[in-house]
């Protein structure tokens, strides 16, 4: 009996050969994968044109007629394949570079075709390059809509003249073979309640569509199941969570947090601060585990967050730890939390990679005695032979540079799984948050501390940097400090953009030495070079700091006053947000300067004119998302997610997510487990998923 797990090289159209490519290319074994293979967009095939009517400004367009004859033209590279195309007002010329055999195999002279292009001026005359040609009566009795399909083609499979053409008339044949075994993969409840059309009718007109109104109800049908599912597996996983886990309660607040809150801070913490603490304490009474991830724009005091939090770990005899990407940042965080904490009695140590063997030693005899009360480190904390004593709290910072396996191996160093704090300085819009940490509590620093002023962004062309130095050097002579970012260290012989040691000659010879001392950072250098460049700017004997986007994270020179990011057309937007952060971290007016060569795309325009508008980095989140996608908010593409999107896009689908997530949150209310009869297929379905997708809800 058929089913739609099988090969799909048994539908007709496809063969062994093609479902090899299809495997390799688009990752489509079965038949199943095939339908859910969904096309980028539709183009109108009613308007058919007369070749008299063509011009190179029109988009793609169809025409009908017969091919007169075939040429051979040129040898060699430039070796092509010309015919010449009928209809009654004129003629045109096809053109192919690759398949020439198998075009004149396959088309003939004389027999009545429908041609799909776009139109294209070569000399004085129009051609269509690489056309889609197909058998007019064949045409004529297919499915082929109004709206007709297009399909994403990767190269490999256009060398092997596999088109959009030839996917859809492989989905036109499992449309009329396998269309009697589709099942509903909803409960009935679900689809009266909202109106859905059946899967069915939405696969159907997915690929088929006989009008924009059914598309747009066909689209919206598999947007939802697609977004209803995720919803329903993260808030299955995070209700299970909270039923079954069990952790460390701390119940004491003891002499450590009290000092620092009452006594020792300079300054009054925001409500933000105040509320999101709240939240944490009561995570920590509650006796079950915390799996909580707090948001909050750069300078927005998490770092404070953090360490009350390990306080009233300590206070309540556990041990804490904080691991962070890169060691600029663990050095950076060191050296704030000893400043804090001062003299009051807690023990904090640095574990990096470029900490000595025999420290090493004593750091871990320190752990396993319960002499160190917080560790702080990069990755070298997950390393086997760091073993804690007590761990209670986990803190991870710009969680998302780590892996999932990396941030388990962590807290996994105690037999009962400590409370985990994940954070980020990047704000994550609310559409992403819902669905990649819809498991987690979150918590938002939303306030940023009382008397800091907004900075100032500027954009100013290369042309004119004599203009941008006069400003830094007016700026250097109040005693302030300058960072410069370049987006690169190393000529690049396709991009012009501007490198790092060309950059810094540029610099060293409008502020030449004595009078300043520049202090270059970037990647390549060795930890102990990085540490002594970064300390020159931090005491403030460097007033220049030249570097790499080592320094987007965790850099807290409150003395520097302005930003110059040069080439920031190359940067995204939470990147140039992220870099403006390291500076407006004081009480004085900041400034960030961005350079850009004269001419910008569409995408980079915009970027710098969100960047000179608005501080607001959810509101800069959101366009962020809206131009890359929402895979590259998290450094990776959409398809790269923890879960594959198919068909929904988290940029434009908020409001569908958004019923997606109240559907699942009253299901999973009244019935965790999806035991009641009308459930069962629910729950068929996401066993169905977890099957196929590792660590689906497994964020933290």
């Amino acid at each position: 009996m058929a089913s739609l797990s099988d090969n799909i090289q048994f539908v007709q159209g496809v063969g062994p050969k093609r479902a090899e490519l299809f495997a390799a290319q688009l990752g489509i074994s079965t038949i199943e994968e095939m339908m859910y293979y969904f096309p980028y967009k539709y183009i109108d095939r009613t308007k058919f044109y007369k070749i008299s009517e063509l011009n190179s400004e029109l988009p793609y367009i169809q025409i009908r007629g017969k091919i007169h004859e075939f040429k051979i033209i040129g040898a060699g590279r430039g070796k092509r394949l010309s015919a010449r195309f009928y209809d009654e007002t004129g003629s045109i010329e096809l053109v192919w570079f690759k398949g020439l055999a198998w075009i004149t195999k396959n088309y003939k002279t004389n027999v009545d075709y429908v041609v799909f292009g776009k139109p294209n001026l070569f000399g004085h005359n129009i051609n269509i390059t690489h056309p889609e040609i197909e058998d007019a009566v064949k045409f004529d009795k297919s499915l082929t809509t109004a709206l007709q399909s297009q399909y994403s083609i990767p190269e490999k499979l256009k060398a092997n003249f596999i088109s959009s053409k030839t996917i859809r008339t492989i989905q036109e044949n499992i449309s009329r073979q396998f269309v009697s075994i589709i099942h509903e993969s909803l409960p009935s409840f679900l689809i009266d309640k909202l109106k859905l059309v059946s899967l069915k009718d939405a696969l159907f007109q997915v690929h088929f569509p006989q009008s924009s109104n059914k598309l747009k109800n066909a689209q919206f049908r598999l947007k939802f199941e697609e977004l209803f599912f995720i919803q329903l597996n993260l808030l299955k996983q995070k209700k299970n969570r909270k039923e079954k886990s069990k952790c460390f309660i701390f119940l004491r607040e003891k002499d450590n947090f009290t000092k620092l809150l009452y006594k020792r801070l300079p300054f009054k913490l925001t409500q933000a601060q105040i509320r999101v603490l709240g939240e944490i304490r009561s995570d920590f009474l509650s006796g079950k585990q915390m799996n909580r991830l707090l948001q909050g724009d750069v300078g927005s005091g998490k770092t404070l967050v953090a360490l009350l939090s390990m306080l009233m770990a300590v206070d309540n005899g556990f041990q804490a730890c904080i691991m962070v990407p890169t060691e600029i940042l663990s050095n950076q965080h060191y050296r704030t939390i000893l400043k804090f904490i001062g003299d009051i009695g807690v023990n904090v140590s640095l574990l990096t990679g470029a900490t000595k063997k025999s420290e090493r030693k004593e750091l871990h005899n320190g752990l396993q005695n319960k002499t160190i009360n917080i560790l702080i480190g990069t990755h070298a904390l997950i390393e086997d032979e760091v073993k804690f004593a007590n761990l209670g709290l986990v803190i991870i910072d710009e969680q998302h540079r780590f892996g999932v396996a990396q941030r388990a191996r962590l807290w996994q160093k105690n037999e009962i799984e400590p409370h985990v704090l994940v954070m980020t300085a990047t704000p994550i819009p609310r559409t992403l948050a819902m669905t990649l940490y819809g498991d987690l509590d979150i918590s938002v620093i939303d306030e940023l501390p009382p008397g800091r002023k907004p900075v100032k962004t500027m954009h100013f062309f290369n042309n004119s940097v004599l203009s941008v130095f006069s400003f830094l050097r007016k700026e250097m002579a109040k005693g302030r400090q300058i960072y410069v970012v370049f987006p690169l260290i190393k000529e690049s012989e396709k991009m012009d953009y501007k490198y790092l040691e060309d950059g810094y000659e540029g610099y060293s010879r409008d502020f030449p030495p004595p009078e300043y001392l520049i202090s270059v950072v970037h990647g390549r250098m060795k930890s102990a070079e990085k540490e002594k460049s970064m300390e020159l700017f931090i005491k403030g004997d460097a007033k220049i700091l030249i570097s790499t986007t080592v320094i987007e994270v965790g850099v807290d020179v409150p003395n520097a006053s302005v930003m110059v990011i040069e080439s920031a057309e190359r940067f995204g937007l939470s990147q140039l947000h992220q870099l403006r952060g390291r500076v407006g971290r004081d009480a004085e007016q900041s400034y960030c300067i961005l350079m850009t060569g004269d001419k910008l795309s569409n995408d980079a325009r915009k970027r710098i004119e969100i960047m000179v508008k608005t501080n607001n980095g959810f509101e800069i989140a959101d366009k962020d998302m809206e131009l890359r996608g929402p895979g590259d908010i998290e450094g990776t593409q959409q398809s790269g997610l923890p879960f594959e999107l198919k068909i929904a896009n988290l940029a434009a689908d908020g409001r569908i997510l958004q019923t997606a997530h109240n559907e699942a949150e009253i299901i999973i209310k009244n019935d965790m487990y999806l035991q009641a009869p009308q459930n069962q297929l629910l729950l068929e379905q996401l066993k169905k998923l977890n099957r196929n997708v590792l660590n689906w809800s497994k964020i933290s």
